[in-house]
């Protein structure tokens, strides 16, 4: 498959793409610290934030992509408002962030955490509903990723142990995938 276009300017390792406004832009976290929004039909960059912490990865809460979340290394998500120029806002976590997923509807925001936990985040009070964990559920690495079922019904991660849990939203894991 050839390259249509080869967007560069940042300086770390990138973590995370996601189109927003699809397909006009493309959204970008890095380990150096930012987040860059690039302009496809010019193939350049027209905003770059600077988040302070290496990003592991990021969501858009609409086809707009009015507002990006990010997940950093300093165990902060971040809320960002692309209509103006500040950070929206953000929710300090336990632990680093390796992932995020978003449900379609954008009311519930899963991050998985270094501390081998996922947390279940309600946008719409900004605050931790509900705790996913196993004893047996580790996470390896800062790029470790969670992700909701299509209908936000179920969430499924990958473990140290080969596994992939899947937990159903009253938290139980109802079952482990084996074979890796």
């Amino acid at each position: 498959m050839l390259s249509i276009h080869t967007l560069t300017g940042h300086s770390g390792k990138v973590m995370a793409a996601k189109y927003v406004q699809e397909p006009v832009k493309v959204v970008t976290g890095s380990y150096d610290r930012t987040l860059k929004i690039w302009d496809l039909h010019n193939v350049a960059c027209i905003e770059t934030k600077f988040a302070g912490s290496s990003c592991n990865d990021l969501v858009t809460t609409d086809s707009l992509g009015s507002t990006i979340i990010s997940g950093h290394y300093d165990k902060k998500i971040r809320f960002w408002d692309i209509r103006t120029e500040k950070q929206a806002d953000d929710l300090l976590m336990n632990a680093k962030i390796t992932s995020l997923d978003l449900s379609k509807d954008g009311k519930l925001l899963i991050a998985s955490l270094r501390d081998d936990t996922i947390q279940l985040i309600d946008l719409r009070k900004n605050s931790i509903i509900s705790t996913f964990s196993d004893e047996h559920f580790k996470l390896s690495c800062d790029w470790a990723r969670a992700s909701f079922s299509a209908n936000a019904q179920k969430i499924a991660c990958g473990s140290t142990d080969g596994l992939v849990y899947l937990w159903n939203l009253d938290g139980y894991v109802e079952a482990t995938l084996k074979g890796h």
